[in-house]
């Protein structure tokens, strides 16, 4: 395969775990823009509607597929779906996912069943995911999967110690995968900070604003800071696989 930076999508498609959530909406905006055909998967009732909004004047007909990632029949029966109506997945996003703020000194709020849903949510969905898409992301020879990780995956420092696993297990699991499903499929980890998403319950603009002052670049990510970057992998950035992008603003640092 050629690893020649590209300027177009047209004729490829693109796959959004999550796709409805403020990251994964943005990146399908900015891959449909470049000529993709995207398919947002979803758990709610509003997908088709969104979907039918994102940028095609290529003529692309997007979709909006119902599936949960913690659920493997769900996303199995996706990936039918996909391969039927479209033939192909080139890009698969995984933006899906929850999270619930726990300090990191509360240990008995951390409970058993917290940490099976952190788990579940934020590690084994992710890989049932790239798992139901793989035939169709190595059949295309030009596969990429990015999984929008965090940098509490590898500063320790996160909603919840439960989450902080989960990340940091998908980070490498990925780098796995990346050797794993090469040379015809790419697995990258998009590691944001604070992003203004909305995905951390509770975490309002004191928060943000508490965020901006502590970040070297003066402010909190935005949902296009990380659909860019994903966009950056999918078009110039193609010789990048088995490892981290942080998207932060120096947040980490």
């Amino acid at each position: 395969m050629s690893f020649d930076p590209v300027s177009r999508l047209d004729g490829k498609v693109a796959v959004i775990a999550g796709g409805l959530g403020a990251i994964g909406y943005a990146t399908a905006v900015r891959l449909a823009a470049l000529g993709a055909t995207c398919v947002l998967l979803h758990r709610k009732d509003d997908g088709a509607a969104r979907a039918a909004a994102l940028p095609s004047a290529h003529g692309q007909r997007h979709a909006a597929i119902r599936a949960d990632i913690v659920d493997t029949a769900s996303l199995n029966a996706a990936a039918a779906e996909v391969q039927a109506t479209l033939g192909r997945c080139d890009i698969l996003v995984n933006s899906a996912g929850h999270t619930q703020p726990v300090p990191a000194a509360d240990l008995d709020a951390l409970t058993d069943e917290l940490i099976d849903d952190m788990v579940r949510a934020n590690f084994r969905g992710v890989f049932a995911t790239i798992r139901a898409f793989a035939p169709m992301l190595k059949a295309s020879g030009d596969g990429l999967v990015a999984n929008i990780s965090s940098i509490a995956g590898f500063t320790g420092v996160g909603s919840n110690l439960a989450y902080v696993a989960a990340k940091a297990g998908l980070d490498v699991v990925g780098d796995a995968l990346a050797k794993a499903l090469a040379p015809a499929v790419r697995v990258v980890s998009v590691s944001p900070g604070a992003v203004a998403s909305g995905f951390v319950p509770g975490r309002g603009a004191e928060f943000a604003d508490k965020m901006a002052s502590t970040t070297p670049l003066g402010r909190i990510g935005q949902p296009d800071d990380v659909a860019a970057t994903v966009e950056a992998l999918a078009t110039t950035m193609r010789f990048v696989t088995g490892t981290r992008i942080v998207v932060d603003g120096g947040r980490h640092l």
